[in-house]
C-alpha cells in the first residue's frame, strides 16, 4: 500500500509557514510515502516564487501543483522548466513553460502526479481538460505507471465531480482545489478512484478564503475595488490522505485532513 498526503491551496505567508512547520509531523504521524501540496497562492496569496518552492521542497513536499495563479510571479516562469516537480496545469498550450505531470520514485513504487485546470468560470479558457487528462493518463499507463494522482483545479463542484467519474478506474485519485473550501464528500468511486471535490486551503481560519474579512465584506457592500490582504491568526491545514494498492492503482481508503494550528 502507498499512502499519499495531499494539502490544498497554501495561502500566503501564514499558510506556507504553517505547512513548513507541520509537514514533517504530519508525514511521520500518518506514515506518508509521498506528499503533494498545491502552492499556487503561497506568494502573498497570488502565485509562487522559486524561493518559496525550494522551501516547500526542503520541508518535505515531493510535488507542488498550481492552477490559474501559476504565472502571477514572473520570476517563476523559467523555474517551471528547471524544476520538474513543480507543475502547472497540463492543459495549457504545449509552448507554455513547465509540465503538467511528473513521476516520482518511492520505496513502494512510482507515483505519477497530474495537474489540470477546469474551464467553467475560469480564465483563461484552456484546451478541454477531460480530453487532455485522458491522453496523459493513457501515456502513463503505456509506460507501466499504476498509481496516478490528479489535482484538478476547478471552480465548480459539478466539473470536479464529473472529472472524478470520467477517470474512475483509470487513476488512483481525483482531488479538487481552487475554491479554498473543503467539501465533505470523500469517497471511493465504483471502479476504485478516490475522490474529494475540494481539499480546502492551508490558510488563516478566520478569513474569507484566506483574505481579510473586513476587506472582502467592504467590497461586497460597496462594489468598489480594494486590496484583499492575507488574514492573520490561527491557520487551518486542509487536505486528504489516500491509501492506494500499488499493484493495481486502485484506492483503498481516503480521509480528510482538517487541523487548526495555533500559529501563523
Amino acid at each position: 500500500m502507498i499512502r499519499i498526503l495531499f494539502l490544498g491551496d497554501i495561502v500566503g505567508e501564514p499558510g506556507r509557514n504553517t505547512v513548513m512547520q507541520e509537514l514533517a509531523r504530519l508525514k511521520a504521524e500518518h506514515e506518508i510515502d509521498a506528499t503533494i501540496v498545491n502552492g499556487e497562492n503561497s506568494a502573498g496569496g497570488r502565485g509562487i516564487t522559486p524561493k518559496i518552492a525550494d522551501k516547500l521542497f526542503a520541508a518535505g513536499a515531493d510535488v507542488i501543483t498550481t492552477g490559474d495563479h501559476a504565472w502571477d510571479q514572473k520570476e517563476v516562469y523559467t523555474y517551471f522548466d528547471e524544476q520538474s516537480q513543480l507543475l502547472r496545469p497540463l492543459n495549457y498550450p504545449k509552448e507554455t513553460p513547465g509540465s503538467g505531470s511528473t513521476t516520482i520514485e518511492t520505496p513502494k513504487g512510482k507515483i505519477a502526479v497530474l495537474n489540470a485546470q477546469g474551464n467553467t468560470f475560469m480564465n483563461p479558457p484552456l484546451p478541454n481538460p477531460f480530453i487532455e487528462v485522458e491522453k496523459e493518463v493513457q501515456r502513463l499507463k503505456q509506460q507501466g505507471v499504476s498509481v496516478i494522482f490528479l489535482d484538478f483545479h476547478a471552480e465548480t463542484t459539478s466539473e470536479t465531480i464529473a472529472m472524478g467519474h470520467h477517470l474512475d478506474g483509470s487513476v488512483s485519485a481525483v482531488v479538487g482545489t481552487h475554491t479554498h473550501v473543503q467539501t465533505a464528500d470523500e469517497k471511493i468511486l465504483p471502479n476504485g478512484t478516490a475522490h474529494l471535490t475540494d481539499a480546502g486551503m492551508c490558510g488563516p481560519d478566520l478569513s474569507v478564503l484566506g483574505r481579510s474579512v473586513e476587506s472582502v465584506v467592504w467590497r461586497f457592500k460597496s462594489s468598489m475595488p480594494t486590496r484583499f490582504p492575507i488574514a492573520k491568526g490561527p491557520v487551518r491545514l486542509c487536505g486528504c490522505i489516500v491509501d492506494i494498492d500499488e499493484s493495481t492503482g486502485r484506492a483503498l481508503h481516503i480521509k480528510r485532513v482538517n487541523e487548526l494550528i495555533a500559529c501563523g
